[in-house]
Parts: structure tokens; sequence; C-alpha cells
């Protein structure tokens, strides 16, 4: 049903924002650490188990696509929350930690867009031809 789908997200937000409160409290910032983007982790990797089980099906997956039609505008609503000029004015390292992270995936892309591809028939069968000794 859609409405499980709509359930699992809400469950993955939760869970996301209140790992990244408690993210936070841990390193002594009064802030939300991540935790979107632990919510969404959280999402792909949880969807991606459950769908291998057969337990979540096609109608499920509509509930998680009808809320990704509107992802965008809720990032950019959060975004606009950050406080980007404290950020700038804490010193360099809100920068080196931006520049890193984007480096960082940046690099992964090549890496994670292998992930579940499925090899080529020459790959996958051996060769049948022996070389003349």
């Amino acid at each position: 049903m859609i409405i499980y789908g709509v359930a699992f997200l809400a469950f993955c937000t939760l869970a996301g924002i209140f790992i990244g409160e408690l993210l936070g409290k841990l390193i002594g910032v009064p802030a939300n650490v991540g935790g979107v983007g632990i919510a969404m982790m959280l999402l792909i990797f949880l969807g991606s188990y459950l769908n291998k089980r057969g337990l979540f099906t096609g109608k499920s997956e509509q509930g998680v696509e009808f809320w990704s039609a509107i992802y965008i505008p809720i990032v950019v609503a959060m975004a606009a929350q950050q406080n980007v000029y404290g950020a700038l004015s804490g010193g360099p390292m809100a920068i080196l930690a931006g520049t890193a992270a984007v480096a960082i995936g940046f690099a992964l892309v090549p890496a994670l867009s292998r992930i579940g591809q499925k090899k080529s028939d020459s790959e996958a069968a051996p060769s049948l031809t022996k070389a003349p000794r």
C-alpha cells in the first residue's frame, strides 16, 4: 500500500533527525548534525534491504516516489534555515569541511555507479578456447 511507503519515509526522517540531534549533543553543537543525510541513507539502505527481501512492494514504493517529487523544495526550505553567515564567520574549518565533503562525494560517484551493475557477457563467461602451448 502507498501509505506504507509514506510511513517508511516518515520513520527514516524521524530516525535521522533524532540521530542528528544526538550527534550534535555528543559533539557539543547546539544543532542537528546531518539528520537529513542520515535519514536519506537510512531510506536508501533500508529500502534496498526490504526490496531484496520482497517486503517493499511496488505500491509501497509509490508512497516514497510521491514524496521524492517534492523533495527538492523541502531541501531548499531546510537549507534556508541554516546559518551560513555563522558558518563562514566561524573560520576556515567550516569551509574546509564543506569543501572536503563535496570533493569526497564527487570522488565516490564512479565507485557508487558501479554498484549494482551487471557484468557484461564477455566478463561473466570464461573463455572456452585455450591458447596453444
